[in-house]
């Protein structure tokens, strides 16, 4: 298969690419005006790492469309690095403010450059540890399909295997282009997976729907419950690829979810 056949830039791996691209972007807007507590920062630290993550899709889509999938393999360690990050600066915020810490320094100093946060793997440990993710910890990490997804991506990284070297050539024909491709688009929608898993358990109210909000913004009693109900690109995401792909994760996260997920 060549990078120019129609089989290759119609595939649905560029359709997907676009689909979460556009969730972050909504996601990052949408949570901008959460406050993060434990931190002197004025906006929501997430939100900009949300914009960073719509950017590395949008480079990933770039590179894949030119053909280069070893190259789509390190940026894809670099998003499932983003995720992590995500979720343990999220739990360890919230873990040393419940213990009376007003600003927490690891993070605080991460934010204004003075110190680096842990490896990712004290970081993936600390939230595979963590009490309040365990039920979704449990299911995801049930097998090792993300140890493997992990193996992949460092060794597409470091060319630990000659057909990576291949994969990153878009002038010669290879066989199993498509079937790269497609074992990355399975990845990756992999790793979205765990990102919004753990989301859904580590801060479940950056999925609310503006609706409440906006009823008190007008001077307007909001109706009952309403801080419960899902943005509908949320519902989308959750529909279509949660539900989608891991009914099992799905069902654990609407057993202790508090948000009103169809």
């Amino acid at each position: 298969m060549m990078v120019s056949d129609d089989e290759y830039q119609k595939h649905t791996a560029f359709a997907d690419l676009e689909r979460y691209g556009a969730f972050y972007k909504s996601l990052s807007d949408s949570v901008f005006t959460f406050v993060s507590v434990g931190t002197r920062a004025i906006g929501n630290i997430d939100s900009y790492l949300y914009s960073s993550i719509h950017g590395t899709l949008s480079s990933i889509c770039t590179i894949l469309r030119d053909g280069r999938i070893n190259d789509a393999y390190a940026l894809l360690r670099k998003y499932h690095d983003s995720a992590i990050i995500n979720i343990y600066t999220d739990l360890y915020l919230e873990d040393h403010v419940s213990n009376g810490d007003f600003i927490v320094t690891q993070i605080d100093k991460w934010l204004q450059g003075k110190e680096q946060l842990p490896e990712f793997r004290i970081m993936s440990q600390y939230i595979r540890n963590s009490q309040s993710v365990s039920p979704i910890t449990a299911v995801l990490y049930s097998n090792e399909l993300y140890k493997q997804l992990r193996k992949r991506c460092n060794d597409h990284t470091h060319y630990n295997f000659y057909r990576n070297v291949l994969l990153n050539d878009n002038k010669i024909h290879l066989k199993d282009r498509g079937h790269a491709l497609q074992g990355f688009s399975d990845d990756l929608r992999d790793l979205v997976i765990l990102h919004l898993s753990y989301l859904f358990f580590a801060n479940d109210h950056y999925m609310m729907s503006s609706d409440h909000l906006d009823w008190l913004e007008c001077g307007m009693t909001p109706e009952p419950d309403s801080q419960y109900w899902v943005a509908s690109f949320v519902q989308e995401i959750f529909d279509q690829t949660i539900k989608a792909f891991r009914p099992d994760v799905a069902a654990v996260i609407k057993q202790h979810s508090s948000m009103y997920l169809a």
